[in-house]
């Protein structure tokens, strides 16, 4: 098929998220950014400049690049992010923060390997399992290879300890084997497993116990462990329909924690209310709609792939985030795709873009 423009909708709609969360990082990282670093705008600059605009070049190349090279480095690349993700444990290379081992330390900037894995991960999947074709049903050469993938990952992740993005990483591989064709008694088998090992793992550890008690009785210790989520329901609360305005949020001055990170949604419900809520929530469904459209009409099972995982990362991590900070399931703490603080999560998540972009300039989205 001959290539085309890229899809200018997929385009318009990253834009718009990139400008609300910088907008609204600006905002909420007034009063951290001054306390922590002697900088109000601290947390705004840090992300344009080591996020957005490296993101926004490496966007610009990957849009670039034929998708199929992707195939080609599909191995190596999934190799060099498990490698990235034991580097973190092993101590002197990673970086510990609030006791979890999830980032690794390149000179004046840190680098998270969780964020690379989630594309590492999709692309991987997606040209193993399209070699796999018809055998993606059977037992032996497409379920059981398929958790040995899963299972290693899984167990880094647990390692450092990184549940939240465990999560994601768990949705978007059961999103790519569901379209690859796998069998629906497996799909089921595998849910089950995963709610079951989720058990054990929130059994085994008493932060995870403490999340759990206080998402079934947000009134407890609400000034110890159900403190955050208090403090961000409270937040949402106050800002109803139409919000307090832009820049009058009263939680990010100390009271809500992460306020730029986890809780950003909290600041947008305050300052802008339902509306910005969702406004914001419509981004997303955009982007979705749209990157589910190029799935449909891609021109092989490989792009079909990558696009369904690509897709399911994004629009899962931001339902989990929002609803795990709008008190709806257990907080996780992971960021809010394009919103959030973080550069790793930006550059990694518009280099995802990027490809996605490249897959619709081989597809016919008048389809």
């Amino acid at each position: 098929m001959q290539e085309k423009e890229s899809d200018k909708i997929l385009l318009y709609t990253t834009f718009a998220l990139l400008i609300f969360g910088l907008i609204m990082i600006a905002s909420a990282g007034v009063a951290y950014g001054e306390t922590n670093f002697g900088d109000a705008y601290y947390f705004f600059k840090r992300q344009l400049l080591v996020g957005v605009l490296p993101g926004l070049a490496i966007l610009y190349v990957t849009q670039k690049i034929n998708y199929q090279f992707w195939k080609k480095i599909a191995f190596p690349f999934f190799v060099a992010s498990v490698l990235a993700l034991v580097l973190v444990l092993i101590p002197g290379t990673g970086t510990t923060v609030y006791g979890a081992s999830r980032w690794l330390r390149l000179g004046a900037f840190s680098f998270q390997p969780a964020e690379m894995l989630k594309l590492s991960l999709v692309i991987y999947l997606a040209a193993w399992l399209e070699s796999r074709k018809e055998k993606v049903k059977d037992l032996y050469e497409g379920l059981i290879p398929f958790l040995i993938i899963v299972g290693i990952v899984s167990f880094l992740l647990v390692k450092q300890p990184d549940i939240g993005t465990l999560g994601v990483v768990i949705i978007i591989a059961m999103s790519i084997f569901f379209v690859s064709g796998s069998k629906i008694l497996h799909l089921v088998s595998l849910a089950g497993a995963g709610v079951a090992a989720f058990i054990v793992l929130i059994k085994t550890e008493a932060y995870r116990m403490n999340r759990l008690l206080v998402f079934l009785h947000p009134e407890l210790d609400p000034r110890g462990i159900g403190y955050q989520i208090n403090q961000a329901l409270l937040a949402i609360g106050s800002g109803g329909i139409l919000g307090v305005g832009l820049g009058h949020s009263l939680q990010k001055f100390n009271y809500l924690p992460e306020p730029v990170g986890d809780s950003i949604f909290a600041i947008i419900g305050e300052e802008l209310g339902m509306v910005g809520e969702i406004f914001l929530i419509l981004l997303f469904l955009a982007l979705a709609m749209r990157g589910l459209k190029i799935a449909k009409n891609a021109p092989d099972t490989f792009s079909k792939l990558v696009a369904v995982g690509i897709v399911a990362w994004i629009t899962f991590q931001a339902f989990i985030n929002i609803a795990a900070i709008s008190g709806l399931i257990p907080l996780t703490g992971i960021p809010l795709p394009f919103v959030s603080y973080g550069g790793t999560s930006i550059v990694f998540l518009l280099a995802s873009i990027g490809i996605l972009l490249n897959i619709s300039k081989h597809t016919n989205l008048n389809n």
